[in-house]
């Protein structure tokens, strides 16, 4: 593997697009709902429980967190949506930044799009990927905390989305958990198929 995902750390975060790295390697993009597992995903690509700061009190990301990947690609945290305890205006401000983030023409590579295997999807899962595909942005779908279904309850929930969800059966997606490291390997070896072409020009 030519991504040392253990070679990753904290780059920084940013309150606006003034404040994002240069746009000098791929960047990956992690959205879904506060509580679905971005910070603990990261961590456990990395191998590194200490990384990303996991919050006891999901929503409490308001800025988009910035992670070096062995030199050679962005992790961008986004914001959650959907859980925050927090006020209107400040909802409103963060809010902001992930629409400004996605229709700024800032340029990245891929949206890591989580949801929790659990629980359908919500109504701005729904919307996001109805956006991606209208913006022919390209994403995985990455299903977390699998460990807690069966196989053929994973199965059975993964036929469950597609009928909710607008993806092809052609579509990327990974049932992964970051506790009992499940499917990690197999999300890395998808992004670094997915950036080789980016990764080979750098």
């Amino acid at each position: 593997m030519s991504i040392q995902f253990r070679k990753t750390n904290y780059w920084g975060a940013a309150a606006d697009l003034a404040s994002c790295p240069p746009q000098d390697r791929p960047e990956i993009v992690l959205s879904g709902k506060s509580n679905v597992g971005k910070s603990s995903l990261i961590n456990a690509l990395a191998d590194n429980r200490k990384l990303a700061r996991v919050s006891a009190t999901p929503g409490k990301t308001r800025l988009v967190i910035y992670f070096n990947v062995d030199d050679k690609l962005y992790f961008a945290d986004l914001p959650g949506y959907g859980y925050a305890k927090a006020a209107k205006d400040v909802k409103e401000k963060f809010n902001k930044l992930c629409d400004q983030y996605f229709t700024s023409g800032r340029r990245f590579s891929l949206v890591l799009h989580l949801i929790d295997i659990r629980h359908a999807p919500s109504a701005d899962d729904v919307r996001m990927l109805e956006y991606m595909n209208q913006q022919e942005i390209p994403y995985f779908l990455v299903f977390t905390k699998c460990d807690k279904l069966s196989k053929a309850q994973i199965r059975k929930q993964l036929n469950e989305f597609a009928k909710i969800l607008d993806f092809h059966e052609d579509a990327r997606c990974y049932a992964v958990s970051a506790e009992k490291k499940i499917g990690l390997d197999d999300l890395r070896n998808g992004i670094e198929e997915f950036l080789s072409g980016e990764l080979n020009d750098q």
